[in-house]
């Protein structure tokens, strides 16, 4: 369908593995390289859609998006905070760190013969927060990362926090250029896409995210 059939909504896309830091120099983080989370916003872009895009990654922005750089997952949920009154959609493909230190050194801790003990708190959920506030018209999807029961633990994940669709993988997907996912939608049977281009994925979760904003 071209952009010129339908009309143009606004996606909010999340993007890359975020940063807590220890010390200025220091950080927590995942393997998340971002990837999916770009591929999603081309293929909004491409659709014909407003994207922002929301990223903790250092990839290359697609062209024509709404930018914005965080690090980490607070920053990220002041962002999500900031845009999602004004989206049709949100896409969580953000890796976002489940706990951040309690407490960050001003300067560089210095290495020692001691034990460091680190204490954690949890960071906020984002996503359990957009499915809570969303309204009637718009659209919450969510990545659902599981090493085991992964249709299982992703359809409680999407029943949970009140989400539109959720997109489940493998760990063996991070990083990488192609992979395979598992999508379903509320109320629908599960979607399996075979291992395939990242793009050639993010252009049929758009095009599935469009069916859904057209109900």
């Amino acid at each position: 369908m071209s952009s010129g059939s339908k009309k143009q909504k606004h996606f909010l896309i999340t993007a890359g593995g975020t940063r807590e830091y220890i010390d200025p120099v220091r950080f927590i983080s995942n393997a998340s390289s971002g990837k999916m989370g770009y591929a999603l916003a081309q293929a909004a872009i491409e659709a014909g859609h407003k994207v922002t895009l929301i990223s903790a990654s250092d990839l290359q922005p697609p062209i024509g998006t709404e930018f914005v750089g965080v690090d980490s997952a607070e920053e990220m949920f002041t962002a999500v905070k900031k845009y999602f009154c004004k989206c049709d959609c949100l896409i969580m493909a953000a890796a976002v760190s489940d706990y951040t230190p309690v407490k960050t050194s001003k300067v560089k801790i210095k290495k020692s013969k001691s034990k460091l003990k680190i204490t954690l708190k949890p960071t906020a959920d984002i996503l359990a927060w957009a499915g809570k506030h969303k309204k009637k018209n718009q659209i919450v999807a969510g990545f659902a990362l599981e090493d085991k029961n992964l249709r299982q633990n992703a359809e409680k994940k999407l029943e949970e926090k009140n989400l539109d669709m959720i997109i489940a993988n493998a760990p063996e997907t991070i990083g990488a250029n192609e992979a395979a996912v598992e999508i379903k939608q509320r109320l629908q049977k599960w979607v399996k896409i075979q291992e395939k281009d990242k793009n050639l994925i993010a252009a049929e979760i758009i095009n599935l995210t469009e069916s859904l904003l057209l109900k």
